[in-house]
């Protein structure tokens, strides 16, 4: 439940944006989603300290260290569910096709029967979507499977990266954003930064006005006018 797990990181701790996503599996885009409340659902956060996943040691060494890479504890408890495909939800199920087109395209080391277990499909819509007979091809558009959510990016990963062994090849390493990926961690961080800075002068003001003191940037009019 990686979204899960972000979602707790994001409003418990102070790590970067870049360490949560890294350390659950996602792009960085879709953790500042998560942060700014733009994701599809809202997710109930789950706890990766009950689950024993993470020690508040290690958060604390993160939080003090943006440059530190969270170390699993133990993996998470695998989620066992019985035969049949993968569950998809209804709102998602018409991207399936679009999902699949990317695969076959960008990956077409993927065998059929991984798709369908990734995805959650037929072998027959894989087959009519690789030979180009499905019966909607011509509005099928292929689209990242990760970005539809129909799989998380560490599931792809790992499938891309069987697939390529299989065949002997060097897996495709995924260059999205790769360009302005520093600049948008930079900018995000100033943004905390900032955010901080005025959650403390917030803070001090009203401990201020709780102590009886005039807040700084107020003057006081009788000096003003004195000759």
């Amino acid at each position: 439940m990686p979204h899960a797990t972000a979602s707790w990181l994001v409003d418990n701790t102070a790590l970067t944006f870049e360490q949560i996503a890294e350390f659950c599996g996602l792009h960085i885009l879709e953790v500042q989603a998560i942060a700014d409340d733009t994701a599809a659902t809202k997710l109930t956060g789950r706890d990766p300290l009950r689950a024993g996943e993470l020690t508040m040691e290690e958060i604390e060494r993160g939080q003090n260290d943006p440059e530190y890479r969270l170390q699993l504890q133990k993996e998470p408890d695998e989620v066992r569910r019985t035969k049949g495909p993968r569950y998809t939800p209804v709102s998602k199920r018409q991207d399936k096709p679009d999902g699949i087109a990317w695969i076959i395209r960008n990956h077409p080391e993927v065998s059929d029967g991984q798709i369908s277990k990734l995805i959650g499909t037929t072998r027959t819509t894989i087959a009519a979507i690789r030979d180009r007979t499905h019966w909607n091809i011509a509005n099928i558009q292929p689209k990242d499977p990760v970005t539809l959510g129909l799989c998380s990016q560490r599931e792809l990963d790992s499938v891309v990266a069987k697939a390529a062994k299989a065949a002997g090849i060097e897996a495709q390493q995924d260059t999205r954003l790769a360009g302005d990926r520093e600049a948008l961690i930079e900018e995000l961080r100033r943004e905390r930064e900032a955010q901080a800075r005025d959650a403390d002068a917030a803070l001090a003001a009203e401990q201020a006005a709780m102590n009886g003191e005039a807040p700084a940037n107020d003057r006081n009019f009788d000096d003003i006018f004195k000759s």
